[in-house]
């Protein structure tokens, strides 16, 4: 693991890929050192005309490589339907999911289907995504993976069983205590909240898959302090603030390239030594080569995952059925 970077990743010919919010950022990295390796990579986005364009890039970038472009908006759970269906009828199979897109730090704001916007964008849609694509990760067993791509913010929200009564239930009232952060809404508690439920998510559906002796794998990753346009949503909706000063200046100033803030994800993705509920990020927390990452003990915490998993699957309708508890 020591100085791994993308010449390491093992070869990837044969084998399918999706990677959400591809069109940018760690997305794009992720994607086209995928299909450089010889992978064959469908580009997630929200928009056609930044994903198509993505998919152009890439292509002039990587020559010879397989890359489509599929729209997908996780904050619309009909489009990820459209899209898991869509997937399904061109490919039998699918080798590595990275549910890598997400927003941060927005004003309150909700989804198509009424969540708040952070928890339903970062961890309601890609529940709903993994759940729907899951039999054709399955049909590319073994080695097909599962890539949840979370935050060391997630120790800003913590996620776990209400113990105040309905009132603070979540809403799916499903014993979780306000897992969106609906009452008192504070934008980076709600962020932090909803990369713990990244990490919560892949922990339950490790346990799920080693409980039913499946040969998937459920990890996570983080990029540690990389340059991205993650925190230009809010700045677009609110305008400059100091905060999102802030943050250009640190991304010009502190944070590591893109190509390094991408490489935990590629590890997570490729490396053959890391399993089941893995967390990996940069050495040295914001940067560094890919290590195994510290974690918060209750993204550990058996209980709230369960909680948390009855919870999503009613919220999206989306069913894991094949899964044991």
């Amino acid at each position: 693991m020591p100085g791994w970077n993308a010449t390491h990743i093992p070869d990837q010919s044969g084998r399918s890929a999706v990677v959400t919010g591809a069109n940018s950022g760690i997305g794009y990295v992720t994607a086209r050192e995928l299909a450089r390796r010889g992978a064959s990579v469908v580009l997630a986005c929200r928009s056609a005309a930044r994903g198509r364009a993505a998919v152009i890039r890439l292509r002039a970038e990587v020559p010879g490589a397989q890359a489509a472009f599929m729209p997908l908006d996780l904050a619309d759970l009909a489009s990820v339907r459209e899209f898991a269906a869509g997937y399904g009828q061109r490919h039998a199979s699918l080798d590595l999911l990275i549910n890598n897109a997400g927003v941060m730090a927005l004003p309150y704001g909700r989804t198509a289907d009424g969540f708040e916007t952070q928890f339903g964008v970062n961890h309601l849609g890609h529940f709903a995504l993994t759940g729907l694509l899951l039999p054709r990760l399955r049909a590319a067993a073994p080695g097909a993976r599962i890539v949840n791509v979370s935050s060391g913010f997630h120790v800003l929200g913590r996620i776990g069983p209400a113990d105040a009564g309905p009132s603070d239930a979540g809403p799916a009232g499903a014993g979780l205590a306000d897992p969106g952060g609906e009452h008192g809404y504070r934008r980076w508690i709600a962020y932090g909240r909803s990369k713990t439920a990244n990490l919560l998510f892949t922990h339950e559906l490790s346990r799920r898959f080693t409980a039913a002796a499946s040969p998937l794998t459920a990890v996570a990753a983080h990029p540690g302090y990389a340059s991205s346009n993650l925190h230009s949503g809010a700045s677009k909706l609110e305008g400059p603030t100091l905060n999102s000063r802030v943050a250009a200046l640190g991304n010009a100033v502190l944070a590591q390239p893109t190509s390094s803030g991408a490489l935990p994800t590629l590890y997570a993705a490729t490396a053959p030594e890391v399993g089941q509920d893995a967390f990996i990020g940069p050495r040295f927390g914001w940067r560094g080569a890919p290590a195994r990452s510290w974690r918060a003990g209750w993204t550990l915490d058996d209980a709230s995952g369960e909680l948390l998993w009855a919870a999503s699957e009613k919220l999206t309708g989306v069913s894991y059925a094949a899964l044991p508890r």
